[in-house]
């Protein structure tokens, strides 16, 4: 990426901690898991009553849940795409969009997972958890095209990961990782079209063009962007300066007077940002 955000943007610290990642995380696989394994046996009647003889309620939750975690991608790469190249700068703001890309990245992943933990409850499909959790383990249902889809959940997992290991490896591998969600959305997009039941409706359809179309016309404006700004010294120049600028200020501040980002406690009680003042979001 050649284009940067500013360094007091790209290391701020998450907005959810660790901890809370990690038991958002637990507390979806152990609840699904549960979910569609215990219910089935356990309250057949009340399954049968409310869907006919073959209960199809596993099926269509996975399925409203992966096109909700599709939404999600894409407009957390939407909005990755727009900070990138200033778009963000006329709305929402840049720490606004990097705070809402950060969440609907986290978000999106969640209900990835649960999209896929859910199946283990369908009858007709009978995943077993390492068929889940496995990359082209299924065998009953299209394993190349499903298995394009589990390596970009990992993909995508590891593109969450990098938010909270971003001080320790670097600006510049941070950013590198960053490219693989260029093909995380690639296989996600591959994997609904081919493997996804409504994929023939006209509706999806529509889905797919817009959202892809859209992350392509952002892709080739920010490529025209970074050569036409790489062609420029004197913004160059005053790039630099910005940030020299926005380095004598006070760090980024999201909360409240006298609290860091989400009430975090802080030393100072200012909420304006050194990076907003000097006009830097590159």
């Amino acid at each position: 990426m050649t284009t940067k955000l500013t360094d007091d943007l790209e290391f701020q610290e998450p907005g959810i901690s660790v901890q809370a990642l990690l038991l958002f995380g637990l507390a979806l696989t152990a609840g699904t898991i549960a979910a569609a394994t215990l219910l089935p046996d356990w309250l057949p009647n009340l399954a049968t009553s409310m869907l006919g003889s073959e209960v199809k309620v596993f099926w269509y939750l996975s399925r409203g849940t992966a096109l909700v975690s599709f939404g999600l991608l894409w407009l957390s790469m939407a909005l990755g795409l727009a900070i990138t190249n200033h778009m963000a700068r006329v709305w929402p703001g840049g720490p606004t969009a990097f705070g809402i890309h950060e969440y609907t990245s986290i978000l999106g992943l969640g209900f990835g997972l649960f999209h896929g933990l859910i199946l283990m409850g369908d009858r007709y499909i009978n995943y077993s958890l390492t068929q889940v959790l496995l990359p082209f383990a299924s065998v009953n249902y299209r394993p190349i095209w499903v298995g394009l889809g589990q390596v970009a959940f990992y993909f995508w997992g590891l593109l969450v990961i990098s938010f909270y290991v971003r001080k320790r490896i670097g600006t510049k591998t941070w950013r590198l990782i960053h490219y693989a969600s260029f093909l995380t959305f690639l296989m996600v997009f591959l994997h609904g079209e081919t493997s996804g039941t409504d994929t023939n409706t006209p509706w999806a359809q529509w889905l797919y063009w817009i959202t892809g179309s859209s992350l392509l016309f952002l892709l080739v404006y920010r490529i025209l962007f970074n050569v036409k700004f790489l062609s420029n010294p004197s913004k160059q120049s005053n790039r630099t300066t910005g940030r020299i600028q926005a380095s004598s200020q006070k760090p980024l501040d999201l909360g409240p007077p006298g609290h860091g980002r989400l009430g975090a406690k802080t030393s100072g009680g200012d909420s304006a940002s050194g990076v907003a003042q000097a006009g830097g979001f590159d």
